[in-house]
């Protein structure tokens, strides 16, 4: 047997528009006032907001959303407690939220991961597999002694490695409480801990972001990929970052467009290193350059 839901009208005007009143919980007629339906539910907000910031315009009270990673999902029990103020009339409420202190470091690292992912403009699956990571280093307890923010800039800067967008060290710490030092030391500790790896990087993981934040057009981008991958393939920059490569491959590629001092501060390599690179690249420029670009002979000292 099926059932058909009733339309609700008014019987005089079938085709007016009904008013909600949702303090009198009726469904009013538009036309005569007639009305059509009493009791109706309001599914809209329980309580109603001055703000004008319309991130605060309708308020839930249904608490935070559940975190897997947690082991309680986040659904921790609220104790109010009411206090007299300090002129002794009426009372002041306060909440404390019953969490162990295993709890409280997990979350506070995984805000740490969301400002520093925020910052720099990283993606939620990023986030969400740094986050992972944290917990599986928190529950393995091998990390005894290192900060909180450490092992949180850790855990991005792996998360960003195994996602296939690596950001480089002095990026994380840029918008990290720590220094390089320390996060380096807690990137092997958590590899070793969880006996896990990331992928190496290359000239080519960097090259795009470099080029874009530095204004440079597609053909020299092109360009300097080129240039980088031929250095690493016939081993003239032997012993050389991919960062400090690719650094020196877009000045070579820019003919004096941009300094290395430019450079160097969009890919965080000091000055003198890219200089030290291009030194290496220049007498082979001839073998570097693409067929197609069209290049000025190219100086040897910088």
């Amino acid at each position: 047997m099926s059932y058909r839901k009733a339309k609700i009208g008014c019987r005089e005007h079938p085709d007016a528009t009904l008013i909600e009143d949702y303090r009198a919980g009726d469904m009013i007629c538009s036309e005569c006032g007639l009305v059509v339906g009493d009791r109706v539910i309001d599914v809209g907000s329980e309580w109603r907001t001055f703000s004008n910031e319309k991130a605060n315009a309708d308020p839930s009270r249904v608490g935070a959303a559940e975190n897997p990673l947690m082991e309680n999902n986040d659904l921790s029990t609220i104790i109010a407690r009411a206090e007299p103020n300090s002129s002794g009339e009426g009372f002041k409420y306060s909440s404390k939220k019953q969490m162990s202190s295993s709890e409280r470091s997990l979350l506070n690292g995984f805000k740490e991961i969301s400002d520093m992912a925020d910052k720099i403009n990283l993606a939620k699956t990023i986030v969400e597999r740094a986050n992972l990571l944290f917990k599986q280093v928190h529950d393995s307890r091998t990390t005894k002694g290192r900060s909180n923010d450490a092992i949180a800039s850790a855990c991005l800067y792996i998360s960003c490695r195994q996602e296939g967008v690596p950001r480089t060290f002095k990026e994380i710490c840029a918008v990290s409480k720590v220094s390089k030092k320390e996060i380096g030391r807690c990137f092997k500790l958590i590899l070793k801990a969880l006996e896990t790896n990331v992928d190496t990087i290359t000239t080519g993981d960097f090259m795009v972001r470099f080029c874009s934040n530095l204004g440079l057009s597609s053909a020299i981008q092109k360009a300097a990929t080129h240039i980088a991958r031929k250095a690493v393939e016939l081993d003239i920059v032997p012993g050389r970052s991919p960062i400090s490569v690719a650094a020196a491959a877009i000045y070579m590629a820019c003919q004096d467009s941009k300094t290395p001092k430019e450079i160097g501060d969009i890919a965080g390599v000091a000055e003198v290193t890219i200089r030290q690179s291009y030194r290496l690249m220049a007498p082979r420029a001839a073998d570097l350059f693409p067929a197609d670009f069209p290049h000025k002979d190219v100086k040897l000292s910088c």
